[in-house]
């Protein structure tokens, strides 16, 4: 059976911080976080908690850079000694130029090693999720075009909105335009980003955190099959929103857990240090054909 290995970028967030170390066919290159001119690599300098509380205090979006053409090339040349193939899972490319740097990183090994690059089309439990999908996906299938074929078709199942309370990093990192930023100041509304095609977009406003926590519980009901959930919070401890938004669930899923975790320091160096969001993979619709 073939060994292939996953690799991926530091934007991918797990809701269990044992994933990596309980998986080890999974290599994460990290990402460079300048905050306050002090240059961090997340996972290895920067856990979540660091990065929330050390942006807690700047009043401006942190420098977030990718891992370099370089770095992936170093990475691709070291795993491809120990496996069969490579399967290396990014985040947007609209977004990040982490995609391009590892694509150009593989094509250094065309002939030698296969490497599929794949742009997740999203960021944060989203591109994790994918990377999950990946596991499993190495698990069922014995030819690597079909592990990546699935792997493909798992990206337009996954769905993630934001509520964000403060909109300074939206400003500043050009999601939010300066008069749109304005306007929320003036009129106290508070917006909704969602993950859509790769852009991280504003979709709407309210004016409440209850009527943040309502849209919330609407987005997860939208869906009767769910493969995966996770609420993203900014505390390390159950915040006041997710325990509400996990007692309003539990009403329409009584026979499912919704659990959270802390969201990664690279998305909060794009939406602050403030946000509350949940991030779904939907169940694969199963193919009827061949009972008709």
């Amino acid at each position: 059976m073939s060994k292939i290995l996953i690799v991926t970028d530091s934007f991918a967030h797990f809701a269990s911080q044992q994933f990596i170390h309980q998986n080890p066919m999974v290599t994460v290159v990290p990402n460079k976080i300048s905050i306050a001119g002090k240059s961090y690599r997340e996972g290895i300098d920067l856990l979540p908690e660091d990065g929330l509380r050390l942006m807690q205090h700047q009043p401006y979006a942190p420098l977030l850079t990718p891992p370099s053409e370089m770095e992936f090339a170093e990475v691709y040349g070291r795993l491809s000694r120990q496996c069969d193939g490579i399967i290396s899972i990014h985040a947007s490319r609209e977004i990040c130029a982490s995609y391009d740097n590892a694509l150009a990183a593989a094509r250094q090994f065309a002939g030698n090693s296969p490497i599929a690059v794949i742009d997740s089309q999203n960021i944060c439990a989203g591109q994790g999720m994918l990377v999950k999908a990946a596991l499993k996906s190495i698990q069922k299938h014995a030819r690597m075009d079909d592990m990546v074929r699935e792997v493909r078709g798992a990206i337009e199942r996954i769905y993630s909105t934001y509520y964000v309370e403060s909109v300074a990093y939206l400003q500043q990192n050009k999601i939010m335009s300066a008069s749109h930023s304005s306007l929320s100041a003036l009129l106290g509304v508070k917006p909704f980003l969602s993950v859509e095609h790769g852009h991280l977009n504003l979709t709407e406003k309210v004016r409440t955190r209850a009527q943040a926590i309502d849209r919330l519980v609407e987005f997860v009901t939208e869906f009767s099959d769910i493969e995966d959930v996770v609420i993203l919070q900014h505390k390390t401890y159950m915040s006041e929103q997710t325990r509400m938004i996990q007692d309003r669930l539990a009403v329409d899923f009584p026979n499912r857990h919704f659990p959270y975790t802390l969201y990664s320091a690279s998305l909060a160096s794009l939406i602050g240090t403030d946000a509350t969001g949940v991030v779904i993979l939907e169940k694969e619709m199963e193919d009827f054909d061949d009972e008709f």
